[in-house]
């Protein structure tokens, strides 16, 4: 008989971050999560890539302008 579980992921996901943060940060979050239909994980996910697509956006942008460039 086969193995029942979980089906296996694409992407190996085997990399745990931890944060600390206050009472009150964290019923922000819960609340944030709760409002947008979302576990605090993907809460968390999708913070963090609005902050790699805003930092690109600015890099894109003084790029050429840095004088780390000809």
């Amino acid at each position: 008989m086969a193995k029942m579980g979980r089906p296996k992921s694409d992407t190996v996901k085997d990399c745990i971050v931890t944060i600390r943060m206050s009472r009150e940060e964290r019923e922000a979050l819960k609340e944030y999560a709760s409002i947008h239909q979302q576990t605090i994980t993907q809460a968390i996910k999708a913070g963090v890539d609005l902050l790699y697509k805003t930092n690109n956006q600015k890099t894109e942008e003084t790029k050429w302008h840095s004088p780390k460039n000809p």
